[in-house]
């Protein structure tokens, strides 16, 4: 089933700057089959859902064994029977 997300990230407790930890995140996004569009507070991302739900717990995986101690993230879902959600169809 394709889907479309928003996909937001915090590290708590890492500091004032988070560039490294989002960095990281971004570039396992894009190890995926993934179409996202960086924003300011968060990621927008339109493929697979199981894929895209697999990649959250790929990038809570990956960030703690690199030393990140505690995560939170926030993820928005859109899926339809109608038709295949995109993110072009989400432009205004």
């Amino acid at each position: 089933m394709r889907a479309t997300a928003e996909l937001q990230v915090v590290p708590i407790g890492a500091g004032v700057s988070v560039r490294r930890q989002i960095e990281r995140v971004i570039e396992l996004l894009r190890g995926h089959d993934f179409l996202i569009e960086t924003h300011a507070a968060g990621t927008d991302i339109e493929g697979d859902l199981d894929e895209i739900l697999a990649v959250v717990r790929e990038i809570h995986h990956a960030l703690h064994e690199e030393g990140e101690v505690r995560l939170l993230s926030h993820l928005k879902l859109e899926t339809r029977t109608d038709k295949a959600p995109t993110l072009a169809g989400k432009q205004l």
